[in-house]
């Protein structure tokens, strides 16, 4: 007998007055907490408002759930559909089956919806999910060994998997017999724990690159699909459960090769700083000591306070005017640099107000992000909201 062998649970479902609580939601909903607290913080570091991560997670969320479960029945079709399947069953989600690549699509698509209506560039949400959701993915494995499934091919090594053969007609529970849970023959590779390990080891990865770096314009997000797809790659290899194969080989083996080449073109060619953003209505200037009026939607009292509520719109400024305006309250004047810093950064090169794009700058600058065109104002002329740059979607 291996003693060294990972044992696996009998029970995935229990029932707390007469309601069942399944271990495989509880990791899903776990996974997502945990993701959302994480890129909340880091939100919070790039000057969005207190608790825009839920604003991103109510649409993010069922996106996803969605995204992954018809990835799931195009890929793995045979349970549901044809011959001896179970339509009906393409619904119960909670017996497990949610591809990660359509939950990344549905995701992205919910989280779009959230950057438009909060006025966000959508590469923000991006940047800051990118070392949450290998975390949430993780977690997230465990419903997998709950559920006894995802299993890989047979092993000898002393961390081999101990798989239990599941009671069909009593859903969540292992085969009893002589009461003792049956379990199948061997030991497998835990597939589920090493990706979950690689999941972390990636979510590190992209956070310590992303804290040097400072990528911006979905960079960091691209990194992660590099790392995670990567790892992806070798771990279906190993996988024995049923899926769609293209020449013998598994479709998400495919996709993950796909998706990890684009992940790196996109990496390689986009380029640009990091987005920061303020209210599009902070003060330019110090408030009077006597003046009681309310400025801003976002109310900032003092140097350093965080954002008490959410503004209507934000603006994407520099790092150094965002680090001037977290200090003193007051969004310092753009310079020329700076309007090329935005720009690359996403900022939109036109203001409604001012057609011609922010003063000084040439369209040259607007188009590039680079320092070129006209000579900019001088010290006299004073500065206005036509020359803040908006916020865009990307």
């Amino acid at each position: 007998m291996n003693f060294a062998a990972i044992p696996s649970p009998t029970t995935s479902v229990w029932h707390l007055l007469g309601l069942p609580i399944r271990a495989y939601a509880l990791c899903i909903v776990l996974g997502i907490v945990v993701a959302v607290l994480l890129m909340e913080q880091r939100l919070r570091h790039r000057g969005v408002a207190p608790w825009a991560s839920l604003d991103m997670a109510v649409w993010a969320v069922p996106f996803g759930i969605i995204g992954a479960r018809v990835y799931h029945l195009i890929t793995s079709p045979g349970d549901y559909f044809g011959a001896g399947g179970d339509p009906i069953r393409a619904l119960y989600i909670w017996e497990g089956g949610l591809g990660i690549w359509g939950a990344v699509a549905g995701g992205a698509l919910g989280a779009w919806i959230a950057a438009r209506q909060l006025g966000l560039p959508f590469a923000i949400f991006a940047d800051t999910l990118a070392p949450a959701l290998p975390v949430a993915q993780a977690i997230g494995r465990f419903g997998n060994w709950f559920n006894n499934e995802l299993y890989g091919k047979a092993t000898t090594l002393p961390w081999g998997l101990r798989v239990h053969d599941m009671d069909t007609s009593n859903p969540g529970h292992a085969t009893v017999i002589d009461g003792e849970a049956v379990t199948k023959a061997g030991l497998y590779h835990p597939t589920f724990l090493y990706e979950a390990i690689w999941d972390l080891g990636a979510a590190g990865l992209v956070w310590a690159l992303d804290r040097k770096y400072k990528f911006g314009r979905g960079r960091a997000f691209a990194l992660y699909v590099m790392a995670y797809t990567a790892g992806r790659f070798w771990i279906e290899m190993l996988r024995i459960d049923e899926a769609t194969k293209v020449f013998g080989v598994r479709l998400n083996v495919f996709t993950a090769v796909v998706v990890f080449v684009c992940a790196l073109v996109y990496f390689l060619v986009v380029r640009g700083p990091r987005a920061y953003v303020v209210p599009d209505d902070a003060p330019e200037t110090a408030l009077p000591a006597e003046s009681g009026s309310d400025v801003s939607s976002v109310d900032v009292t003092e140097a350093g306070t965080e954002p008490q509520r959410a503004p209507k719109s934000y603006q994407v400024v520099s790092e150094s005017r965002f680090e001037a305006y977290r200090s003193t309250g007051v969004l310092p004047p753009d310079s020329e640099a700076d309007v090329a810093l935005e720009v690359a950064a996403g900022a939109h090169p036109h203001d409604a107000a001012d057609p011609a794009g922010p003063a000084g700058v040439g369209e040259a600058v607007l188009a590039t992000g680079a320092a070129a065109g006209s000579e900019p104002k001088n010290s006299g002329d004073a500065e206005t909201p036509a020359s803040r740059p908006a916020t865009d979607e990307k």
